[in-house]
C-alpha cells in the first residue's frame, strides 16, 4: 500500500496547492464523483475490480478522452485516457488514480459565483435589476425552448437550453439569497430530502410491484407530509398548476384520478365515450354548446392518449411540427414552380402534401 507521501512523489504533486485525497472506499455505492471536478483529486487504495466501478463513476462527469494518470502496485506511473482505465491489460494492478482538474466553469459552485458576480455592485446593470417577477417570462421562454430541443432530439441544443434553464434557477436563488429568503443550498437540500423520502422503495425497505404502486405511494406520502406540516387538506387535483398547458393539465388530472381508482376498467369505455362526445357535438345547437362539447371531446381524447401511454401534449406538439414541415414544403414547391399557393387548387396542394410525406417530412 502506498503512503500519502509516496503517492505525491510518484505523481510529482509536491507543488500542488489544492488536492482532494480520497480512499476508494469513500466512493462505495456512489454513482457520481463526490467532489468538484475543477479540483484535482487523487484516489488511492484500489484493488482488483475497483477500476471498473471507478471508471463508471467518473464517466458521469469527465469525458471519455479525459487524460489521467495511474500508479500500479509496482509503483509504475502511466498516462492514459479515462475510457482505458478499466482495461484488463496492462493496467490490471491499478492502485491509485490522479485526476487533473477539469477546466474552469464545470461545477455548480463556480457557476453560482459567476451569477453572484453578475448581481454584485460591479456586475451587470440588467442582472442587478431583476426580480422573481421580472424573470418569470424568461423562465417560461427558456422552458419552451428546452422543450423544442428535446422534441428535436438535439443533444447540442439540449446542452445549451438546459444551461439557459439552469441560469434561471441559479439567478432566482441568488436574488432570494440576497433578500434573506432562501439559498441554493436549501433548494438542493429540499429536493434531495423530498426525493429520498418519496422513494422508500429505492432508499428504504418498502417493496413495490410496479409503476402504478409507485405513483399511489407517492400520493400517500404527499398527503402524509401535508398532515405532518399542518397544511390544510388538499384535493388530489389541487396540486396541478392552473398555468399548465391545457393538454398537460387534462392528462395530469386524469392520471391522478386514476391512481385512486376513478378510471375506466377497459379502454373500450374510453372509445365508447369518444363516440358519445362526437354525437353530442353533432347535436349541439348553439356556439356555447359546441364549445362545451368540443372541450369534452378533447378531454376524452387526452384520456385515450393516456390509456395508450402517449403524452398528449408531446403528441400534439409533434403533429404541429409535422404540419409545419409539410406546409413549408408546399410553400417551397410553390416558389420553385412560380405557382402561388393562393392560385393552387386544394387537390394540387394535397398532392404536394402527399409528396412531402413521401420524402419523409
Amino acid at each position: 500500500m502506498h503512503t500519502f507521501q509516496e503517492l505525491l512523489t510518484l505523481f510529482e504533486l509536491g507543488e500542488t496547492k489544492k488536492l482532494l485525497f480520497l480512499h476508494i472506499s469513500e466512493l462505495d455505492g456512489l454513482h457520481v464523483p463526490p467532489f468538484q471536478p475543477e479540483i484535482p483529486a487523487l484516489i488511492w487504495g484500489l484493488s482488483a475490480g475497483d477500476a471498473d466501478s471507478l471508471q463508471k463513476i467518473l464517466q458521469t462527469t469527465y469525458p471519455d478522452d479525459f487524460s489521467l494518470r495511474i500508479a500500479t502496485k509496482g509503483k509504475q506511473v502511466t498516462d492514459l485516457t479515462l475510457n482505458l482505465l478499466a482495461a484488463e491489460n496492462p493496467f490490471c494492478e491499478v492502485s491509485a488514480v490522479y485526476l487533473p482538474p477539469l477546466e474552469a466553469g464545470t461545477s455548480l459552485s463556480s457557476f453560482q459565483e459567476i451569477v453572484a458576480h453578475l448581481r454584485a455592485p460591479d456586475g451587470c446593470p440588467w442582472d442587478k435589476k431583476q426580480t422573481h417577477r421580472s424573470l418569470r417570462a424568461h423562465l417560461l421562454e427558456e422552458t419552451y425552448e428546452t422543450l423544442d430541443a428535446m422534441d428535436a432530439n438535439d443533444p447540442a441544443g439540449m446542452v445549451e437550453e438546459f444551461g439557459d434553464l439552469l441560469l434561471q434557477i441559479v439567478l432566482n436563488a441568488q436574488i432570494a439569497s440576497e433578500a434573506g429568503q432562501f439559498t441554493m443550498a436549501e433548494i438542493i437540500q429540499g429536493i434531495s430530502e423530498k426525493i429520498v423520502r418519496r422513494h422508500p422503495h429505492v432508499f428504504g425497505t418498502r417493496e413495490v410491484s410496479g409503476v402504478g404502486e409507485v405513483l399511489k405511494n407517492w400520493e400517500q406520502l404527499k398527503e402524509q407530509e401535508r398532515k405532518e406540516s399542518g397544511q390544510p387538506e388538499k384535493g388530489i387535483l389541487d396540486g396541478v398548476p392552473l398555468s399548465f398547458p391545457a393538454l398537460n393539465q387534462a392528462q395530469e388530472y386524469q392520471d391522478r384520478a386514476a391512481r385512486v381508482g376513478f378510471d375506466w376498467h377497459e379502454i373500450d369505455g374510453v372509445l365508447d365515450k369518444l363516440m358519445e362526445e362526437i354525437e353530442e357535438i353533432r347535436q349541439a345547437e348553439t356556439l356555447e354548446e359546441r364549445a362545451s362539447e368540443i372541450g369534452d371531446l378533447l378531454f376524452v381524447l387526452v384520456n385515450f392518449a393516456r390509456w395508450q401511454k402517449v403524452d398528449a401534449e408531446s403528441a400534439l406538439r409533434e403533429a404541429n411540427l409535422r404540419f409545419k414541415r409539410r406546409f413549408g414544403y408546399i410553400e417551397q414547391r410553390a416558389r420553385e414552380t412560380e405557382h402561388p399557393m393562393r392560385e393552387m387548387s386544394l387537390e394540387e396542394m394535397e398532392e404536394l402534401w402527399q409528396e412531402a410525406k413521401r420524402v419523409g417530412l
